[in-house]
């Protein structure tokens, strides 16, 4: 199958790791992944933001660079929420009812990466070799807007040498919701520590999301308090092997490193 991958533009510019495990993967089953350089944000932040008017360009660049293929994929759940639940609305909203149409039929191929996996192409085994203690967190937008529900999960549990452990009230929002984080510091930071402190009852080593914003907000916590504990995006997980597990992790960046 050829796969047009929808990288997203946190992905692109902090977390890379997350879309190359994407096309990695995808790749390792036999599948062609193309990546169309015409691609932006999403529009997301604009939207949620009140901007719905400045999303009207990204929306219509989204159809633009790819109504040409059959299926598209994001490591994201959050951007998938927002091109499938949010794009036709604004497109819409501005009188653009061509735009709309053509958005929504778009946004209809677009998936998050554990519903191509499951939904599309079928497997919930990948051949993974992920040699850790795991909890995962299922953020809001791909448990609340995309109702994945246990995707990811039954595809962590195929994973060899993988001790997946449930983490206490999960379904609780870790606080970071985009600019909520920002606008609402103290109340994101009380939602933080209640999540933080319910990883690390469960033991893991590894904290896992299906995205890189939730990861990074609730990664910066427990680098900030020194916890050892990593947190690291469902793809990468599903694209590692026996080869690759004996790779050092990458230290990658969190939202309160660095800070006193």
């Amino acid at each position: 199958m050829r796969i047009a991958l929808f990288a997203t533009c946190l992905a692109d510019t902090m977390f890379p790791a997350a879309a190359k495990a994407t096309v990695q993967l995808l790749e390792r089953l036999g599948h062609e992944v193309v990546f169309p350089e015409e691609q932006t944000c999403c529009g997301q932040m604009h939207v949620n933001t009140g901007y719905q008017k400045d999303a009207v360009p990204l929306v219509r660049r989204y159809v633009r660079t790819f109504e040409p293929y059959d299926v598209i994929v994001a490591p994201s759940g959050s951007c998938v929420g927002s091109v499938r639940h949010q794009h036709a609305m604004v497109a819409a909203g501005a009188g653009r009812p061509g735009l709309a149409a053509h958005a929504e039929a778009v946004a209809s191929r677009t998936y998050e990466l554990s519903e191509l996996l499951i939904d599309v192409l079928k497997v919930e085994d990948v051949g993974a070799y992920y040699p850790h203690r795991v909890t995962y967190h299922p953020t809001c937008h791909s448990l609340r807007i995309l109702r994945v529900g246990d995707r990811p999960l039954r595809l962590l549990r195929h994973v060899r040498g993988l001790d997946l452990v449930e983490l206490p009230a999960a379904e609780q929002c870790c606080g970071f919701g985009g600019t909520f984080a920002v606008k609402n510091a103290d109340t994101s930071t009380a939602m933080l520590a209640d999540k933080m402190r319910h990883v690390l009852s469960t033991g893991a080593d590894v904290c896992t999301a299906g995205d890189a914003s939730c990861l990074m907000h609730i990664g910066g916590g427990l680098s900030r308090l020194r916890t050892g504990v990593r947190t690291v995006h469902l793809a990468e997980i599903l694209a590692s092997t026996e080869a690759t597990a004996a790779t050092p992790p990458i230290e990658r960046p969190t939202m309160t490193e660095g800070r006193p």
